[in-house]
């Protein structure tokens, strides 16, 4: 006897359309951080996205049972992810290095697409940040490209530090407007406030994830962060420069977004954006690094199965039985 199939319905979201959603979404923070920062910053973002698919294209045809496909977008988001997280003017071997060790041991280890325990671009990013400190706190004060300014070849970048790093040394310096136009110090992922914003709206709009990560990451750090600046103004940046400054946007919408690496259920992501929240700020406010965005998020793809473990939903029908029983 022919077994039954029963219909589903399917909303024609795949993999692919997910991933280059994603990489649309941060493609204009891409575009004014490659204006601001110039030909490095271009030819650093264009090393990891080739990286990336070279190292993709061996590891798939090395071990073919990977999942994945070269076209399906996962290694450019990486690859796009890394990048906006590197100082601009980094050099491209940092890159190339970065992207290579985000593939190889961040994700293409685990056994390709969906596989992995960490998110390989903020993997990538750490390792990076702990074996070469000086190229990694490397920024640069963006060009002035409305008054014709801009990076060429050669021409060197002049020296900047970021807003979390000069409060980091007793330094106070905010300014809204340059955070929310770009035209503040910083990775190309920190620097336009109001992209990446109205990128990860759109992103919710199109229901490629949920609110209840960004939320909790939002408001679990911003709500201590803003209660230790009430107390004691010099110990941590103003709510506005917390927000607008470092990769907390880039991380809230794009990074702990990640399906493979964060929880399943609506009360586990909202859990996980908590914790991310909280140690963010953590992070700022008492560690040694002026950014806590990659650590926190690493940490937290840890616990993700704990998470997960006790948010998990009753299976439908599963209680009934019990009952039954």
């Amino acid at each position: 006897m022919m077994a039954l199939r029963a219909p589903h319905a399917h909303e024609g979201i795949t993999i692919p359309t997910l991933m280059f959603k994603v990489i649309l979404a941060l493609l204009p923070a891409a575009v004014l951080g490659t204006l601001q920062f110039g030909f490095p910053a271009l030819f650093l973002l264009l090393t990891c996205l080739v990286t990336a698919l070279v190292c993709e294209a061996a590891c798939q045809k090395l071990n073919p049972a990977a999942a994945g496909k070269l076209n399906d977008g996962s290694a450019l988001l990486t690859a796009l992810l890394l990048a906006m997280s590197l100082p601009p003017h980094a050099p491209m071997w940092i890159g190339a290095l970065g992207t290579a060790f985000a593939i190889l041991f961040g994700k293409q280890i685990y056994g390709g697409l969906g596989q992995n325990l960490f998110n390989p671009a903020m993997l990538a990013r750490v390792v990076l940040l702990i074996a070469f400190p000086v190229e990694m706190t490397h920024w640069i004060t963006p060009s002035d490209i409305f008054s014709g300014q801009w990076y060429g070849l050669n021409i060197d970048g002049l020296s900047g530090a970021t807003t979390l790093g000069l409060y980091k040394e007793g330094k106070e310096q905010f300014d809204l407007l340059s955070h929310l136009m770009g035209l503040s110090s910083g990775s190309l992922g920190e620097t336009a406030a109001l992209l990446l914003v109205a990128g990860g709206l759109w992103l919710m709009q199109q229901q490629v994830f949920t609110w209840h990560v960004p939320v909790a990451t939002l408001v679990c750090c911003l709500l201590p962060g803003s209660l230790l600046w009430w107390f004691d103004p010099a110990a941590i940046p103003t709510p506005l420069a917390q927000l607008t400054s470092g990769g907390l946007l880039l991380g809230a919408f794009f990074i702990a977004t990640d399906p493979v690496t964060s929880p399943t259920s609506a009360s586990g992501k909202l859990w996980f954006g908590a914790g991310l929240g909280l140690l963010i700020f953590t992070i700022r406010a008492f560690g040694n690094f002026p950014e806590g965005v990659a650590f926190a998020v690493l940490i937290m793809n840890a616990a993700t199965p704990l998470i997960d473990n006790f948010t998990r939903q009753t299976v439908y029908g599963h209680q009934a039985k019990e009952e039954q029983a």
